[in-house]
């Protein structure tokens, strides 16, 4: 039996996209999202509960992510957990689970109100090389999944 390790999430950014790049110059964007989950408190009321995610897009995709999106921006994530281990400066061992992005698609439209022919929605599908980006930042690449 196969393992599927697949996460889709849609959210809103907390801050602006941090873009860096590797030694070997590919691009790599940091994003933080919140996602809600409706619950009910003591007194049994409805609420939302912020849910909050890193996510790591890597390559063109992470450029695009950097250029076009900014705090409080609307938008899809498609990808896979990815977890972390390290220990810290202190001696302390660290962990974190992000999601490391196939796809993120643009939600709502441009702040600026600019059309751009982009619509209400924009796709940006995920760079070719992001599997096989440096090893010190990814674990290699994943089989297809069979549907």
């Amino acid at each position: 039996m196969a393992n599927i390790n697949r996460v889709v999430l849609v959210g809103n950014l907390t801050r602006d996209p941090e873009l860096r790049h590797t030694p070997s110059g590919t691009a790599v964007c940091k994003l933080r999202i919140a996602v809600n989950t409706r619950q009910k408190d003591a007194q049994g009321n409805w609420g939302d509960k912020p849910n909050y995610f890193d996510v790591t897009v890597w390559g063109n995709q992470g450029e695009s992510c950097a250029q076009f999106l900014s705090k409080g921006r609307p938008v899809g994530v498609d990808g896979r957990l990815d977890w972390r281990e390290w220990d810290a400066q202190d001696g302390t061992k660290r962990q974190a689970v992000e999601i490391i992005a196939d796809t993120v698609q643009f939600l709502g439209g441009r702040p600026d109100g600019e059309g751009g022919g982009g619509g209400e929605r924009q796709f940006v599908p995920a760079a070719a090389t992001a599997a096989s980006a440096d090893a010190d930042f990814t674990s290699g690449a994943d089989d297809d999944i069979p549907f």
